[in-house]
């Protein structure tokens, strides 16, 4: 293994362990604000904020930069607001340094996944990329739970420091083990900007928002599936997120094989419908404590078999601003963690129970299939047109 994705993972981990340490430490980190819970939610939200503006303004800025070195710059500007974040002593410098920590994020993997694709062997692009977000998946097994137990036993500062230190590791190893890339845009800022007058491009934006938002409908109200409606003890949750985290690590592998196989459009088809059937399984067995931590894990599975198809797809969508589009796709992400949450809230705040989470969630990557299935036909349109001109 090539020691530049080593590098990218690193980079993964951290972000990964950021993006949902949060979640776990936001009563500690409320407390010691003198705010309430649903206040420091605020910081989840700045932070996705920071990921949605951050990735198409940083990586159309950085385009005239050689990608190795865009690279390292978003991981010391990671590195520096999570730190800093340790020290803020308000709501509103909280606020700040969550929205600062999550402008890179996208870009990072946005054009880490193109790096990494480029850095592979011939044929082994997806596999390349895989590596890449094994460090984000990691992340849910290793350093989310070590960060909220840290956060909650002794100080939830220390679990940012802990993010810090696992982003100068990152900006380590890209320092000395990125070889010298070229310009991270192939075309120049204004060229890059076409891209978005293509259909196709908004059409895996929107396949990427409401695809993996039927993930995050589950993924969200994960801890009362867990105890109102299985019955576990409160404890069991911590565990359940690790077994979740474990089934994503695998399923990422799989998705890259699944990428290499078939095509990544194919892949997404064949991920989206197994999360289907597995959301809609899991609405009937989410009462039985045993099946539904078994269905925690497959879902987790089913759910980042996604990760590397998804994002092939759209360096494929997005040719000659492949880091640019690429990036775009981390905002979708984001925006997809949003929706599902928002709309998976619906029914339960009309009384419907936790279980209608998880068909919302079965219903978006339903009309995940729909789009993706769209996307397919525009591809093979295209390519009658061009045989036929």
């Amino acid at each position: 293994m090539k020691k530049a994705l080593i590098a990218l993972a690193i980079g993964g981990f951290g972000i990964g362990m950021t993006e949902f340490v949060i979640m776990g430490i936001l009563p500690e980190v409320a407390g010691a604000l003198d705010i309430s819970i649903p206040t420091a939610g605020h910081f989840i939200s700045a932070y996705a904020l920071g990921v949605v503006v951050g990735a198409p303004v940083l990586t159309g800025m950085g385009g005239k930069w050689p990608a190795h070195k865009i690279l390292l710059l978003l991981m010391v500007w990671f590195t520096v607001f999570n730190t800093l974040s340790a020290f803020a002593g308000s709501y509103e410098m909280l606020l700040l340094a969550r929205f600062l920590s999550g402008l890179p994020h996208g870009a990072f993997f946005g054009i880490g996944a193109v790096v990494a694709s480029k850095l592979a062997k011939p044929g082994k692009s997806a596999q390349a990329i895989a590596i890449m977000f094994t460090g984000l998946t990691l992340a849910n097994v290793i350093g989310v739970p070590l960060g909220t137990y840290v956060g909650q036993e002794f100080s939830w500062k220390v679990s940012f420091l802990m993010v810090g230190v696992v982003g100068i590791a990152a900006v380590l190893g890209i320092k000395f083990w990125m070889p010298v890339l070229p310009k991270s845009s192939s075309e120049g800022l204004r060229k890059d900007l076409k891209v978005f007058k293509r259909p196709e491009l908004w059409m895996v934006v929107l396949l990427t928002t409401i695809g993996t938002g039927g993930f995050f409908a589950w993924y969200s109200y994960i801890a009362p599936l867990i105890t109102e409606v299985a019955g576990h003890p409160e404890n069991v949750v911590s565990y359940a997120m690790i077994i979740a985290g474990t089934g994503m690590v695998i399923g990422n592998l799989i998705g890259a094989k699944l990428a290499e196989k078939f095509s990544p459009i194919n892949a997404v088809v064949i991920s989206l419908v197994l999360m289907v059937i597995a959301l809609v399984a899991n609405t009937f067995l989410a009462q039985y404590q045993i099946p539904v931590l078994v269905m925690t894990f497959l879902i987790g599975v089913i759910a980042f078999t996604l990760s590397t198809p998804i994002q092939m797809a759209m360096i494929n969508t997005a040719k000659g601003s492949e880091m640019l589009g690429s990036s775009m796709n981390q905002s979708a992400f984001n925006m997809g963690n949003a929706s599902g949450a928002y709309f998976a809230g619906l029914p339960i705040a009309m009384g419907f129970g936790f279980t209608s989470a998880t068909l919302v969630g079965a219903a978006m990557a339903g009309l995940g299939i729909i789009i993706a299935l769209v996307i397919i036909m525009m591809r093979k349109k295209k390519v009658a047109t061009a045989v036929v001109s």
